[in-house]
């Protein structure tokens, strides 16, 4: 199975993706974690890229607030699929984040989740590998019903409740 990376442009980053990597950790994922950073350490950010394929990655999270130019400078130097994960700042609450995380030009793709996405970041790579692992598909598929199963419980509740 094909490893999922998740890197961070800061290490403050880490409560964001902690749902993520316990996301994968329950789908028995293999990852790696990283604090890359695409202003202060490009020369390592690219470099992580650039080798990711042969050191057995499939899918690259990146996670970044502010600038957020992480996951396009990941993307850049990689034709894996990179994932964004805009991080919420104080100043504009994660939308200059998921701005220029989902801004990219054509060539260069990054899929965005939600600001503070990490949950689905991870299931999305998820996704992204099961597509050759039957396994893993169907570990998803029971994730997904006991989504299910959650919400119709909560139905039954309401609806009793105010019904």
């Amino acid at each position: 199975m094909k490893k999922v990376a998740i890197i961070m442009g800061s290490a403050s980053d880490a409560p964001v993706v902690e749902k993520g990597i316990n996301t994968l950790k329950e789908l028995n994922i293999p990852f790696e974690v990283h604090v890359y950073s695409a202003h202060r350490t490009p020369e390592e950010a690219r470099n992580f890229a650039l080798n990711a394929r042969a050191n057995g990655f499939g899918v690259i999270i990146c996670a970044a607030g502010k600038a957020a130019h992480l996951a396009g400078a990941i993307a850049a130097n990689t034709t894996l699929p990179v994932i964004g994960i805009p991080v919420m700042s104080s100043d504009l609450k994660g939308i200059e984040a998921l701005l220029s995380t989902v801004q990219m030009p054509s060539g260069i793709p990054v899929a965005t989740v939600a600001i503070d996405g990490a949950q689905n970041a991870a299931l999305l790579a998820a996704e992204i590998i099961a597509v050759n692992d039957e396994e893993l598909a169907n570990k998803l598929s029971l994730l997904r019903e006991k989504g299910r199963e959650k919400v119709l419980s909560a139905d039954k509740e309401i609806t009793k409740k105010y019904n």
